[in-house]
């Protein structure tokens, strides 16, 4: 039984790169024929906003003016028409014109689907699957992958030592159980809320890890998105909202000890308490957001400053190189760290929100 699951998780997992590599592996070659060749003078905000933006393909390597890039799959549902349009971004290369779409490459929808009658996306939903999109899926179909593995050793190997990819992570899931989620949550409660802390834990770490990794399928900023860490601190703000017991409600409403003043005729501790439900979870989006944008941004930004200064004169960018190199290796090892940290972080605060939700009155 258990060599059946894990031979047809295998054949999915064949299945799933086998239809990666036929639908997005043709790689397109990106350039402009029409313009007289010439130097372009190096970009370091726009090659920075490139690396960390989302995108409607994968960029590989640019050689010159040459663009090495894997397309993906755009999916537009038009509200004029009152039709799905599904096709490969590499329709849209050099700001072409496809089925009255375009993507433009500056200007106010840069990176942004329009439709080119209407000059904007007003009459366009954009379902597509953009850089970031494919990445969570990739790291999602990765994690059931891993985790249903490991449940499969867990079985097999009853009251037996772990080994391999069990052993590892085993030391990591016991953390999440005794140091997050029973010390904060408490003994008796916490398991309801261990199967969302661990999914938390393991989506952010495993996304900041890929996000290290500079060649395909690594390198999106999946965990510097605001809308992903919007998502996951609305899912926060959810379980402690609909979990919260009478006493938590009760409290935020009439603090006891308090005085009256500070209650009525102006409700103002209750006014702090309620902006306080919500200043926890907008907390736990932007600092996720912001400690991993940031830590791209720095190693971009001394990688830059080698072309920078190259441009000035060769061999100061040929001494400042060694500089830049040196910083961002050190960087890079720090940002293994950080993606521990933050990916603890968010759990660690998640429970102990859930943990103040559930505490009973005394």
């Amino acid at each position: 039984m258990n060599n059946n699951i894990t031979a047809s998780l295998s054949k999915y997992l064949l299945i799933f790169i086998g239809i990666i590599a036929l639908t997005f592996s043709t790689l397109t070659i990106s350039a402009n024929e029409n313009m007289p060749e010439q130097k372009k003078e190096f970009d370091a905000g726009e090659m920075i906003f490139e690396h960390v933006l989302d995108a409607h393909d994968w960029h590989i390597i640019s050689i010159g003016e040459h663009h090495i890039a894997i397309p993906l799959p755009i999916i537009i549902f038009d509200k004029d028409e009152r039709v799905i349009h599904v096709f490969s971004s590499s329709r849209l290369a050099h700001e072409a014109n496809y089925l009255g779409y375009k993507l433009p490459a500056e200007g106010e929808f840069k990176g942004k689907l329009i439709k080119e009658s209407a000059g904007n996306s007003d009459s366009i939903i954009d379902f597509s699957i953009t850089k970031t999109v494919f990445s969570i899926m990739f790291s999602a179909f990765l994690l059931i992958l891993i985790f249903v593995s490991i449940a499969q050793s867990y079985k097999k190997r009853k009251d037996q030592a772990p080994k391999g990819l069990q052993s590892m992570l085993e030391p990591l899931i016991l953390f999440i159980r005794d140091d997050v989620a029973k010390s904060a949550i408490g003994s008796k409660e916490y398991m309801r809320f261990m199967p969302f802390l661990l999914t938390v834990f393991f989506f952010i770490f495993l996304n900041n890890l890929m996000g290290i990794i500079p060649i395909f399928p690594g390198g999106s900023n999946v965990t510097g998105n605001i809308g992903i860490t919007m998502v996951l601190a609305v899912f926060t703000f959810v379980i402690t909202s609909f979990n919260g017991s009478k006493s938590y409600w009760t409290h935020m409403i009439n603090m006891p000890g308090v005085p009256w003043w500070l209650k009525f005729p102006i409700p103002l501790m209750p006014i702090v308490e309620i902006m306080g439900v919500f200043t926890k979870p907008f907390v736990l989006m932007v600092r996720l957001f912001a400690n991993m944008l940031a830590g791209h941004i720095v190693v971009l930004g001394f990688m830059s400053m080698i072309f920078i200064f190259g441009a000035i004169n060769e061999y100061m960018g040929l001494g400042v190189s060694v500089v830049s190199v040196a910083f961002s290796v050190f960087l890079s090892l720090l940002e293994l760290l950080v993606a521990f940290i933050q990916a603890y972080v968010f759990t660690l605060l998640s429970s102990i929100y859930i943990g103040m939700a559930l505490e009973k009155h005394h």
